[in-house]
């Protein structure tokens, strides 16, 4: 018998590589269709703003997805970990304006500094409460969202020519007549460079999906997974449950980070509210990833670019407009569960095997 010696580029793509690359080609092909329409001005300038926004969106849903599809656990934290990485880019840029006089270098580097702000946010957080799940988790990820939020609107921070203060109130911060305030407590920070662009946002994308797909298509994955669906099965062959989720919880929030920095960069004024680092973020987030789909990058790709959009393309419609996005929302999730349309066609073709039945025992009486 002849043996098969076919080699892996003979037999073609995995399944999970297509799918990843699937998903590569739609957001590139989005990207050029507004980018094209963007530099040739045939985009509005309102839906031209919403393509930053777009962006931030999509890379926090997709990094919430590792923890919540991923991993299986939920987390109603994850604005705490953008506000986070927000700051601290923005504290950076402002710091170093007059240091790093080349833009990219010194936004390319508060994107570091932001990452490691949010995964060492992550870790402090993760050691603790990772011993936990269910709803005890998902009530804890809320405080340290609401902490995070609440002692950012605190803090001073101001410079001068003898270095940093930090203080509980501007007049604490003791300042040299050459100093200025960075960080001005429930304010925020005035002054953050305006860099963030729709080319460097699908940057940020395409860099967040090859993170995440290859952490789910790779061993650790797998192992990750393991545990979401059974744990006391994944502890007895050996699996450290606690390294790999704090490993899922680091990547994530620093993940969350990055997307605070291109969220703090893209407005004037960077201050914390209920609006965009609070409980109302994390929940919205949590939206795009449930209705995109546990675990399906793709899925929540999209869900957070439509979810986002919609208020805005629905804005001509006036008092309508939250009408119709709640009945959107409701047909996507019963789309997305699917177990709908399982029973309605197992009613259906119970009704049809009931009536032919009924159909056959009528014609026997008749003979």
């Amino acid at each position: 018998m002849k043996k098969n010696t076919l080699t892996s580029s003979q037999k073609g793509l995995r399944p999970a590589t297509k799918k990843n690359f699937v998903t590569y080609a739609m957001v590139i092909a989005f990207f050029v269709i507004f980018q094209t329409l963007s530099s040739t001005g045939n985009l509005k300038n309102t839906y031209r703003s919403l393509l930053v926004p777009i962006c931030t969106s999509v890379i926090m849903a997709v990094s919430l997805n590792l923890v919540v599809g991923v991993l299986g656990e939920l987390s109603l934290g994850h604005a705490g970990f953008m506000c986070v990485g927000a700051y601290a880019g923005s504290f950076f840029s402002v710091l170093m304006q007059d240091v790093i006089t080349v833009t990219w270098i010194r936004f390319t580097l508060s994107f570091v500094v932001a990452a490691i702000a949010a995964a060492i946010a992550g870790i402090l957080i993760g050691i603790p409460v990772l011993r936990l799940k269910g709803d005890y988790l998902a009530i804890v990820t809320l405080a340290f969202g609401e902490i995070i939020k609440s002692v950012v609107n605190v803090i001073y921070i101001g410079k001068d020519s003898s270095g940093l203060h930090i203080a509980m109130s501007s007049t604490g911060l003791n300042l040299d007549s050459d100093g200025v305030i960075i960080l001005k407590g429930p304010q925020g920070i005035t002054g953050t460079p305006k860099n963030s662009t729709f080319v460097i946002g699908f940057i940020l994308v395409m860099i967040t999906l090859i993170i995440a797909n290859n952490l789910i298509d790779s061993r650790t994955g797998r192992a990750i997974m393991s545990i979401r669906d059974n744990r006391i099965a994944a502890e007895s062959i050996g699996i450290n449950v606690t390294r790999y989720k704090l490993m899922v919880f680091t990547i994530a929030a620093a993940l969350a980070g990055c997307a605070g920095v291109l969220y703090s960069h893209n407005i004037a004024a960077l201050t914390a509210n209920t609006n965009n680092f609070g409980y109302n973020m994390s929940i919205l987030v949590l939206v795009y990833v449930v209705l995109g789909g546990l675990g399906n990058i793709r899925g929540s790709v999209i869900a957070a670019a439509i979810l986002y959009s919609l208020p805005e393309l629905l804005r001509g419609l006036s008092d309508y407009r939250m009408l119709i996005y709640s009945i959107i929302l409701i047909i996507m999730m019963i789309v997305n569960n699917g177990t709908f349309f399982v029973q309605l066609r197992e009613k259906l073709s119970f009704k049809l095997k009931n009536k032919s039945k009924s159909s056959s025992d009528t014609g026997k009486e008749g003979v």
